[in-house]
This record gives C-alpha cells, sequence and structure tokens, in this order.
C-alpha cells in the first residue's frame, strides 16, 4: 500500500475492500476511475454506486496534511472526522487520493452479529488465518496466568482456550478467553466467553458472546439460534451462589 501511494504520488491513499452491495451501505464507498483515482466519496449512502468499502487504513501526504489542517483551524471549519470532512475537503480541493484494493482478511465489527462472526473465522480451519503461524505477530495484553484445567467431565472440540481456563463441562466450537471457567455439565456452542466469565453447573450456551466477568447461573439456557445473544461486562444471569 505504501509503494502504490508513492508509486502514484498520492496525497492520501485510502485502504478499501470489496463489500457485498447489500452490506455497502454500511460503510464508506469510494467511486473510482480506471486508475483507481477516486473521483467521488459517499459516506454511508442509502444507494451506492461501488461496492469499495473504505477499511479505515489511510496513507497522507504529511505537508499536505499539515497545511489542510491548519488552514481548517484559521476558518473555523470542522476537521474531526475522515469520512465527513477530510476525504471530501481533499476531493473538493484537487487532490490526488487514490484507493488501493486490498484482498486478504479483513472484517468490520461494527454488529454484534459480524463481531461474533469474526471470532468464529477465527477457529475455522477453513478461513485463512492461522493462529500457530509464527510469522503472524499479535500484540495483546501479556497476563501471566497458570496452566489451563481440564476436569474429569470435560470435552473441548474445534476451540481455542486461552491460559488460565477451568473446563468440567463441554465446549464445541467456541473461544474461552484467559480464566473462563465452563463448571461440571455445562455446555458451550459456538460462542465467545470473555476473561474472567463462570459459566454455571449445567448451564447451555449457544451462540452467544458472554462479556468479561459474567457469571451465568447454574441451568441458565441462552440460545442465540435466532439471533446471536450478548450479555455484558460483569452482569449475572440468574440466582449466582456463594461459589461464584
Amino acid at each position: 500500500m505504501l509503494q502504490s501511494h508513492k508509486d502514484n504520488n498520492a496525497s492520501l491513499t485510502v485502504a478499501v475492500l470489496d463489500v457485498p452491495l447489500k452490506e455497502a451501505s454500511r460503510f464508506g464507498i469510494m467511486n473510482t476511475d480506471a486508475n483507481n483515482r477516486i473521483v467521488e466519496f459517499e459516506e454511508k449512502p442509502a444507494q451506492p454506486k461501488s461496492t469499495k468499502a473504505s477499511m479505515g487504513i489511510y496513507i497522507f501526504d504529511w505537508q499536505r496534511l499539515r497545511n489542510m489542517l491548519v488552514a481548517a483551524e484559521k476558518s473555523k471549519v470542522g476537521m474531526s472526522d475522515f469520512g465527513k470532512n477530510v476525504i471530501p475537503n481533499y476531493l473538493e480541493s484537487g487532490e490526488s487520493v487514490y484507493a488501493y484494493e486490498f484482498s486478504g482478511y479483513w472484517k468490520d465489527v461494527g454488529t454484534i452479529e459480524s463481531l461474533w462472526e469474526a471470532n468464529m473465522e477465527y477457529i475455522s480451519p477453513e478461513n485463512a488465518l492461522d493462529s500457530r503461524n509464527r510469522q503472524w505477530k499479535i500484540y495483546s495484553r501479556n497476563l501471566i496466568s497458570p496452566p489451563n484445567f481440564l476436569g474429569a467431565n470435560a470435552h473441548v472440540e474445534d476451540s481455542l482456550v486461552v491460559d488460565g481456563c477451568f473446563v468440567d463441562g463441554t465446549v464445541k466450537h467456541s473461544i474461552l478467553s484467559t480464566g473462563a471457567q465452563v463448571r461440571e455439565g455445562a455446555e458451550v456452542l459456538d460462542s465467545v466467553i470473555m476473561s474472567g466469565a463462570i459459566i454455571g453447573q449445567g448451564a447451555k450456551i449457544k451462540r452467544a458472546i458472554i462479556g468479561e466477568g459474567a457469571i451465568i447461573s447454574d441451568g441458565v439456557e441462552i440460545d442465540g439460534t435466532d439471533e446471536v445473544q450478548v450479555v455484558g461486562y460483569n452482569e449475572v444471569v440468574g440466582v449466582a451462589t456463594d461459589e461464584d
């Protein structure tokens, strides 16, 4: 992308991804010419003319950006949003603005459904993502946690279980974050369990995102078959016990 920016002598290069037409209205859409020079930008249009969606990744020529921001400050023109202010200003000023077409994996997680889908795709063997690839660096909090504990009743299948988890139930095609607990007889299917969340004995979780520190009490059932269910940060569902 940087090389493309230099080759085009661009003032601004915007990374774009081709999205389904039915989803295009959720994004900033770029209309380009044959050379991928952006000729029109539409912020979340009701009737999109293109399917080239902005990924929110930009490369600017710093001096030109600075000049524009300084001029905007002097004239008291708002310039706080890339989609609503900066990109339209560049186009109106006749600056050279280009689109860089990205073809790798990218996911907009602006909805609950898409956030859940991104996590499921991460653990799917059919996806291009490979968390075991040593060349792919992941930057995150470096927590010091004990090893996972798998009880006598534990059954884990097609899942990602981070350090420090306690599992004595069934976990299938799910992600358990640091310190999550799935207690005896509990079932977790197609779900994301955030750090420190507790799934009580005999509870059943399907197609859900359980927030950090949340407690799902014994025997509670959460079924997101029709729509992904969400339990918030530190929320308690059911009646918590002293053990929780």
